[in-house]
């Protein structure tokens, strides 16, 4: 989980230029949170589908060494994939509300 949060609060805090670039001209804060954390939900659900996929199929390659407990249980599956989407949302929203508290000609300095 850390790992994740490192690298989307990274590429977050990289555009901090282009969501100065969007507020000078005239994009709410509240419009460039939403656009990030849109992205970031897009993302969270290709991660989401791509582990349940790759869970299930694994959960079968690995049933015959596991006895006696169920490998599919989908209180797991889905409970995983709402951390991490969480994960990726926090991630998100963190660096886009510093960002988008910054003063437009400040945000457009920092590159």
């Amino acid at each position: 989980m850390l790992g994740l949060y490192g690298v989307v609060s990274y590429l977050v805090t990289q555009r901090t230029h282009e969501f100065g670039v969007r507020i000078a001209l005239g994009a709410d804060s509240r419009d460039v949170s939403r656009l990030v954390l849109a992205q970031g939900l897009k993302l969270a659900g290709a991660g989401a589908a791509i582990g349940l996929a790759g869970g299930f199929g694994l959960a079968r390659l690995l049933a015959g060494l596991l006895v006696g407990v169920e490998v599919t249980h989908p209180l797991v599956f889905v409970a995983v994939a709402a951390v991490l989407s969480a994960v990726v949302l926090t991630a998100c929203w963190l660096p886009v509300r510093r960002a988008a508290g910054v003063s437009p000609m400040d945000a457009l300095r920092c590159r």
